[in-house]
């Protein structure tokens, strides 16, 4: 069996192409979750980077951490790359790992040279906990205990759930956060095992797209407003454009919608709720034996017997399947036609095109050579996007390497980012000190002033970087 990673990062800014990882912490363990090793580090923020003040304030970092730590951002991605590799093949999971911290480590790794897809190629493999979480108290309730909103629905907030599950929690603090997950996963793991097992067979995309198209029919659950809606649900096709698994809501009598023509049957998967529904297996969905469908409530009144005959029909119908990508390449095309033309920034581009492979290859010969040498290394690259970024690097590393003319281009470049009083998609300083003095007010209306202390510090790092900046 494969060992895990559990891994969490503190970020300076909630935005994944524009912020930064400031501290990473990751646990290796085995796969009865038995800790074998550990990473922890903490970084500077990098030179053009302004942080959120909320997400200082959450993580407890002072800007005087962001200016000692005595690794820079690049030697701390380096480290943590380095310990990866020699970790091994493992399995990567977090706690909303896939939308934010997966997102984060793509972009940090793109723009820092490497390659981006560590987690779930050359043999590793993905998962999230907080889906996992979600489909545990679903089909096994009480797995864990939860805290109730004012809106009578359970909290899935992991410095709310440890403490009720009597762990232990150091609450927005890298490692703390490992541990706390690695304790919630062997909860589930001893209390509701079928979910834990029915999970490591979705954490690689195309085993999870075997399994989704080998069952004649499964379950599976969504997440909308605080509540977990579970579906019974049989495989149709891959979306033709973006891949993934388009399935039938067995709820709907397929002989409704066989044989409607296009048209027809384009307007009504326009309608809701939805009978041809997505299946994005590449972000670790749970697909449950369709046993579990006799204690659903929308599909126990129909029987085993009748879900399997509308799961045959579909099955059997290829021209449905057609007439469905028919449908689903006409919407891509109709969303491609009102597509903003606009150029998206390099830093927003890791999705636009893949790195040749010859880049690839390039990669680790750049961070091995010596620093003298690496400008003229960025030559080699054939991708424009890694010379920009390799050039980033030396400005933000060993400026004094960069020509000249080459440095004063960058930093006026970074200046007029930061001090940009626009609405940008990046953080600037005219948006943290307004960030600043609504956070004032807030917490001095809230009585939080334990807060006010950090935030006049962040206050006066501000200062700093708007007097270097405007100099540019």
């Amino acid at each position: 069996m494969s060992n895990f990673v559990f891994y969490d990062f503190e970020t300076s800014s909630s935005n994944k192409y524009w912020g930064q990882i400031i501290q990473i912490g990751a646990v290796l363990t085995n796969d009865k979750l038995q800790e074998l090793d550990r990473f922890e580090a903490r970084c500077k923020l990098n030179p053009g980077i302004v942080p959120e003040a909320m997400a200082l304030i959450v993580n407890k970092t002072t800007p005087k951490m962001l200016k000692t730590s005595n690794l820079t951002h690049y030697q701390m991605i380096r480290q943590f790359v380095e310990t990866l590799k020699r970790w091994g093949k493992a399995t990567y999971i977090g706690f909303n790992s896939i939308d934010f911290d997966e997102e984060f480590l793509r972009n940090t790794l793109f723009q820092t040279l490497e390659y981006p897809y560590l987690t779930s190629t050359n043999g590793n493999t993905r998962g999230d906990l907080l889906s996992l979480a979600r489909a545990a108290n679903f089909y096994y309730p009480n797995t864990l205990k939860n805290s109730i909103n004012a809106k009578g629905n359970a909290v899935y907030k992991l410095d709310q759930m440890a403490p009720l599950n009597g762990i232990k929690h150091e609450a927005h603090n890298a490692v703390g956060d490992c541990l706390a997950t690695m304790e919630i996963g062997k909860i589930i793991f001893n209390k509701a095992p079928n979910v834990w097992k029915a999970s490591l067979m979705t954490t690689d995309k195309i085993r999870a797209l075997e399994v989704i198209k080998n069952e004649l029919y499964f379950c599976t659950d969504e997440y909308y407003y605080g509540k977990t809606v579970p579906f019974v649900e049989t495989y149709v096709c891959e979306h033709p454009v973006y891949k993934w698994a388009k399935c039938f809501d067995l709820k709907n009598d397929p002989d409704i919608y066989l044989k409607m023509s296009v048209q027809d049957l384009k307007e009504a998967m326009g309608k809701k709720p939805k009978i041809i529904r997505t299946i994005r297996h590449n972000k670790h969905p749970v697909i449950m034996n369709p046993s579990y469908a006799m204690s659903l409530d929308d599909y126990k009144i129909l029987g085993a017997e009748k879900l399997r005959e509308r799961a045959n029909k579909i099955k059997d119908n290829k021209e449905f399947s057609e007439k469905v990508q028919i449908i689903l390449r006409e919407e891509v095309e109709e969303k491609e036609q009102t597509k903003s033309q606009e150029d998206i920034p390099v830093e927003e581009s890791i999705y636009k095109k893949f790195t040749p492979n010859e880049d690839n290859s390039l990669m680790n010969n750049f961070h091995e050579i010596e620093w003298e040498k690496k400008f003229a290394a960025l030559d080699r690259f054939q991708d424009e996007r890694l010379k920009y970024f390799g050039n980033k690097l030396l400005y933000r590393e060993k400026p004094d390497l960069l020509p000249k003319e080459l440095y004063n281009e960058i930093h006026k470049d970074v200046a007029s980012k930061l001090l940009s009083k626009g609405s940008e998609k990046w953080n600037t300083i005219p948006k943290t000190y307004a960030e600043i003095d609504t956070l004032r007010v807030k917490f001095e209306k809230e009585g939080k002033t334990e807060n006010l202390p950090l935030l006049e510090d962040i206050n006066a790092y501000v200062e700093e970087l708007e007097k270097h900046y405007s100099s540019a």
